[in-house]
């Protein structure tokens, strides 16, 4: 009897000792007192823009087709299991817009994937031009390609790793700069558009909560073309998990919409998206996707809310590293893995901001799912700079959905299990914006 009671008391001394290892208290010490925060504070204080020559602007745009010639695992919903697609609803591309002079050029890359994966991005950097930076965004789409990710995790959401699918999408990205180079032609204006469209887009965090209602958009013209470029903050996810088709999800009938009645060439970024969902109407997924998009396209061919001539004299890019609390994602509101097993589960790819400034124009790209509830105060506090701000997610970092700090104790998706680093982020990452926008109001 002696015997068993010491055979069982050492086996929950073991499992004690397993679960201490796997888990840890939530740290909720402030973030201004973490050593992170005071990194961030000297890479920001070492950060300047540098415009490069007072050359004349070109601009160029081209796209590249990322279909696969056979079925492939999605990305998007782990309920599908990395399940590969059935058949393909709508081809799915890389468009690129290129923008610079003789010194400078700035790639706007935009893929109809889930996220621009950190492995693909670091492809991408180490085999490009050296005088083109990269400004990545993502439509989002939770319909796309996957098998891009070597990590447990990265296998749940976006199928079984194929290394073949890195290397084939950082060549298109790159085959869509180099097209959009030969391209480019005198950039006659650039003009930044601002509708409001609150009709296309829902808090799916908060009932009846704060949205982010505003498509943001630039249109770039040249003597006989244009381009269009267009941010909203609705999700890519009116198709759902159920649909196993290949689809850009109502962003590709967007972009084809508008080619076909506004512009030569269009391009769409996911915005502000965390806890942002669309508003599906209609009999059908694909019904609901075109209902979405027409939403969406009826307020670009409105009256703008806001409508102003960017000042293309100067160009920036920066790119910052964005130090973090240490990776502990959420078991429940206290308790969290510890950050060897954030590791093991989801590898590491250290993220970073991604900044372009034209004239008065500043876009951020951030390594997240960005929540919209926090962009009405930073689109406010940007225009008292005399600044116009457009803010996307999926830059080619990722770290999890980025909520209001309001919301850090509820139980939800967003805030428990895409939770990575802890709390306080929703008020850092707007600080680091501020920032970022303080630095941008010096340089005009």
């Amino acid at each position: 009897m002696k015997l068993a009671l010491k055979l069982v008391f050492s086996l929950i001394l073991i499992l004690l000792v397993i679960v201490l290892s796997l888990v840890t208290r939530i740290d909720m010490t402030p973030y201004q007192q973490m050593p992170y925060y005071q990194e961030w504070e000297e890479n920001i204080s070492g950060f300047e823009f540098q415009s490069e020559g007072k050359d004349s602007l070109k601009v160029g745009w081209a796209k590249t087709n990322i279909t696969p010639d056979k079925p492939m695992p999605m990305a998007g919903y782990g309920k599908r299991k990395g399940a590969p697609y059935t058949s393909v609803h709508d081809s799915i591309f890389v468009r690129t817009l290129i923008i610079g002079n003789k010194t400078q050029k700035v790639a706007l890359v935009a893929a109809d994937l889930l996220i621009i994966p950190p492995t693909v991005n670091e492809l991408v950097e180490q085999n490009k031009p050296e005088n083109i930076d990269i400004y990545f965004g993502a439509t989002h789409s939770h319909n796309s390609l996957g098998a891009w990710y070597n990590t447990l995790v990265g296998k749940l959401f976006a199928g079984q790793y194929d290394p073949e699918v890195e290397k084939f999408l950082s060549e298109q990205i790159l085959r869509s700069i180099e097209l959009a180079e030969k391209e480019m032609e005198l950039l006659e204006s650039i003009s930044y558009e601002k509708d409001l469209d609150e009709n296309d887009v829902r808090n799916r965090l908060v009932k009846n909560g704060p949205i982010a209602p505003y498509i943001r958009s630039l249109r770039f013209k040249t003597d006989e073309k244009s381009a269009l470029l267009s941010t909203y903050a609705a999700h890519s996810t009116v198709l759902n998990s159920a649909t196993f088709e290949l689809s850009r999800d109502y962003p590709g009938v967007l972009v084809d919409s508008l080619e076909r009645t506004e512009t030569d060439f269009a391009l769409f970024m996911a915005g502000t998206v965390g806890s942002m969902g669309p508003i599906e109407k209609g009999v059908d997924d694909f019904d609901e996707v075109n209902n979405q998009a027409i939403g969406v396209l009826n307020q670009i061919k409105s009256e703008n809310e806001r409508e102003i001539q960017v000042e293309t004299k100067s160009l920036s890019f920066g790119k910052i590293q964005l130090p973090l609390r240490k990776p502990s994602p959420r078991i429940n509101t206290n308790w969290a893995m510890r950050p060897w097993v954030f590791k093991w589960l989801f590898g590491e790819a250290p993220p970073d901001v991604k900044i372009l400034k034209v004239g008065q124009l500043l876009m951020i790209g951030l390594p997240c799912d960005f929540s919209g509830e926090l962009m009405a105060e930073l689109d406010e506090y940007a225009a008292e700079k005399g600044m116009e701000l457009i803010i996307t997610s999926f830059n080619g970092g990722y770290t999890g959905y980025i909520t209001a700090d309001e919301h850090f104790e509820k139980e939800a998706y967003e805030t428990t299990t895409m939770n990575w680093f802890g709390p306080y982020n929703g008020a850092y990452f707007s600080e680091v914006v501020r920032d970022i926008i303080n630095k941008a109001a010096q340089a005009n």
